[in-house]
């Protein structure tokens, strides 16, 4: 079961989403206001909030967490690990109130989509981290996620993990290969394609099938997309939009192809190989999820050493094996591949975990959805969509 498998489609608009759409006044911070007292000298404590089936555990005992635990023993630092977050916007209104009413969220280390980070960032509400304390993240972090146009020299975030959203399809039973988005419209797939519902989750892979240079996408590409595809909508070839739950009808066969993720693809191909998938000839997108610091963070120096941590290759590759994501440390294929074990020297040759040149050179970052285009596309695209 995949992590992603988790995540819910985006909502017509929760009442955090609304706020952060609106750009609220009243909920920026300033930047003299984001520090707390910082008790890392004297409180060897960490709380860090993540998303479930996100991190390596033990095979004998899911409670232990291997790397993390290496952290504490190394350390000394205890931390308080917990699943918390399963969608960006329930999690935004969970610690907005917070936030925005300049107090503690209780946590000093979150995870969450880069789409996402963007509001944080926006609003003032996350630290800008110490890189001269980050050694490993200074040396190892992925050039390709270095300047997202949200975070400008990354100060703000670090990537988890990263990914790919491509398209996956089931080659023997469609047969035949798909090697453009465009391909997802032939006559032979009418009614068998799905869509993700999110709207942050699907519409750069969308553009880029209509030769958009998603890093500078403009209102009236987004428009040409939707009318596109509310065409498609109208003549049934797009069977639906889900959630991951794309992943049982493409295992089914009941899809046989779809927008994906490519972390899912990895697991799905363990049980069958048919299962596809493709960095499309026009591009796909790369995405990240992020760490970030809140603001008032009690122990920010403990949050900085720990992500400095997973920078280490070795750890990297520990967590990379057990995730099956893009890893956002170069470094670690070269652990990885290392290995004893057949399976896991295997992994540093995946190019869904380790992209490889030709691969990157299709790979784009979509620049975010700013808060003033916020309501404005997220009501056109719900409405295609039938949120």
């Amino acid at each position: 079961m995949s992590r992603r498998s988790l995540l819910r489609a985006l909502g017509a608009g929760a009442a955090g989403a609304a706020l952060a759409g609106c750009g609220v006044p009243a909920a920026f911070v300033e930047p003299g206001e984001r520090a707390g007292r910082d008790s890392s000298a004297t409180d060897h404590t960490l709380h860090f909030a993540n998303w479930p089936l996100y991190i390596d555990t033990d095979d004998d005992d899911e409670s232990k967490r291997p790397t993390l635990d290496a952290f504490s023993r190394r350390t000394g630092i205890s931390v308080t690990y917990t699943e918390e977050i399963n969608d960006n916007d329930e999690f935004f209104g969970k610690i907005s109130p917070a936030l925005m009413n300049r107090q503690q969220t209780g946590r000093d280390l979150i995870v969450i989509s880069d789409w996402m980070a963007a509001r944080f960032v926006r609003l003032g509400w996350v630290q800008e981290m110490d890189r001269a304390k980050q050694p490993n993240v200074a040396k190892y972090l992925d050039p390709q996620l270095r300047t997202p146009a949200f975070d400008e020299g990354r100060l703000h975030s670090v990537p988890w993990q990263s990914g790919i959203t491509g398209i996956a399809y089931n080659r023997k039973k469609l047969g035949r290969e798909i090697r453009s988005t465009g391909e997802l419209w032939a006559d032979d797939l009418r009614g068998r394609v799905t869509l993700l519902s999110g709207l942050d989750e699907s519409f750069a892979l969308l553009m880029q099938g209509d030769g958009v240079d998603i890093t500078r996408w403009t209102a009236d590409d987004f428009h040409t997309m939707c009318e596109k595809v509310e065409k498609r909508v109208r003549s049934k070839h797009i069977r639906r939009f889900t959630g991951n739950d794309y992943i049982k009808d493409l295992a089914t066969g009941d899809v046989l192809a779809c927008q994906a993720y490519s972390g899912d693809v990895i697991q799905l191909q363990a049980d069958n190989p048919d299962i596809e998938f493709v960095v499309p000839e026009e591009g796909a997108e790369l995405w990240a999820e992020s760490l970030m610091i809140p603001n008032l963070a009690r122990r920010k120096r403990n949050a900085e050493r720990l992500i400095d941590h997973y920078y280490d290759p070795e750890v990297a590759a520990e967590l990379a094996a057990w995730v099956n994501y893009v890893c956002p440390v170069p470094a670690a294929r070269d652990v990885l591949a290392s290995s004893k074990d057949e399976e896991t020297a295997a992994l540093a040759e995946d190019p869904l975990i380790f992209p490889d040149d030709a691969m990157r050179e299709r790979l784009a970052i979509a620049r975010d959805i700013t808060s003033e285009e916020r309501m404005d596309f997220a009501k056109k695209w719900n409405g295609i969509v039938g949120l």
